[in-house]
């Protein structure tokens, strides 16, 4: 060994390590150059067989070797890094001018947009929100209602029953005789819940929504009842409907009315809610006092109000997952 052979075998790893056009090929050179088993190691290995004199002289030699090629080594590393960062922002750029991509946004289901609506308006006068289970029994869905056990609705064809006395609620109205138990007048309350009943065409399904309202309170008579359900449709329409307030009969509202409205399509009356004064009795078997409290209750189908919101005929597609139709009420 000389330092002949060292300077040339920094020459020839100085000139390899500038011509490298790669992070791999320069790794490749350090390796082979200053790796344990380099050329500049084994050099090192061999420093025993020279002399004392040039001994020193070698070593420190070799030890300068190694630090002018590794400070080269690391300059090109941080060239060639810094060529591959602008090569990728090159290839990898973005056009700040193409347009965006659209992304599939879901939507509320328009029965959902329905009851957001419903609620807005009835909890700004006042009513509560509350709910009931949708597995009752016979007291809380027809008793306590006042519905008598000779009822064309407790038959099997109409409702559907667990055992002789569970079943699938077929109305929210039970809802009502839970709060009226467990609060004391007055009241304004409205629930929201799915009904489910044996009817399946183009105007029925098994399953449907069904909105009740009810309040309770110091003479309060069929005005009341009358104005905020007039009130509520007209500005659930957006505009001054053609509404009919008729006479009816439910169990458990006396007197009972019904409130029609006219269908565009047809030119038509149709039957839109259900409604009148609580029946006395049904106040009497919640503990309220029916010589000082009086009260109204509604029922509206939510589907029907629906159909009628955005002109729709058939009551089935709700439930069909029809993107189509759904991507509508965006």
């Amino acid at each position: 060994m000389s330092l002949d052979l060292i300077h040339k075998l920094v020459m020839q790893a100085q000139s390899a390590i500038i011509q490298s056009n790669s992070i791999n090929t320069l790794e490749s050179i350090r390796i082979k150059f200053l790796g344990k088993n380099g050329y500049l190691n084994q050099q090192i290995k061999t420093l025993n067989n020279c002399s004392s004199d040039m001994r020193p002289k070698l070593g420190a030699a070799i030890n300068q070797a190694k630090k002018d090629i590794y400070t080269l080594f690391i300059e090109q590393q941080n060239i060639l890094k810094s060529k591959n960062i602008k090569k990728t922002l090159i290839t990898d750029a973005l056009d700040v001018t193409l347009p965006g991509r659209l992304s599939d946004i879901g939507t509320h289901h328009p029965i959902t947009n329905t009851i957001k609506r419903m609620k807005l308006f009835f909890t700004t006068l006042g009513f509560s929100i509350t709910h009931g289970p949708e597995i009752d029994d016979n007291y809380f869905n027809f008793d306590a209602l006042n519905i008598p056990t000779y009822h064309p609705s407790r038959d099997e064809h109409d409702t559907f029953w667990f055992d002789e006395t569970r079943l699938l609620r077929t109305h929210t109205s039970g809802i009502q005789i839970r709060a009226m138990a467990n609060k004391n007048p007055p009241m304004r309350i409205i629930s929201f819940g799915r009904v489910y009943r044996k009817d399946y065409d183009q105007n029925h399904t098994p399953m449907f929504h069904q909105m009740e309202g009810f309040m309770i309170d110091d003479n309060i008579n069929l005005c009341h009842l009358k104005k905020i359900l007039y009130d509520f449709l007209y500005n659930f329409f957006e505009k001054k409907i053609s509404l009919r307030f008729r006479p009816s009969y439910f169990p458990f509202t006396e007197p009972s009315a019904e409130i029609d409205v006219i269908e565009q399509k047809t030119g038509n009356w149709l039957e839109l809610l259900g409604c009148g004064m609580i029946h006395p009795k049904i106040l009497r078997q919640a503990n309220i006092n029916t010589k000082k409290f009086s009260g109204f209750a509604f029922g509206i189908g939510i589907e029907r109000l629906t159909m009628l919101l955005y002109n729709i005929n058939d009551i089935r597609i709700f439930f069909k997952n029809d993107l189509q139709f759904l991507n509508q009420f965006q």
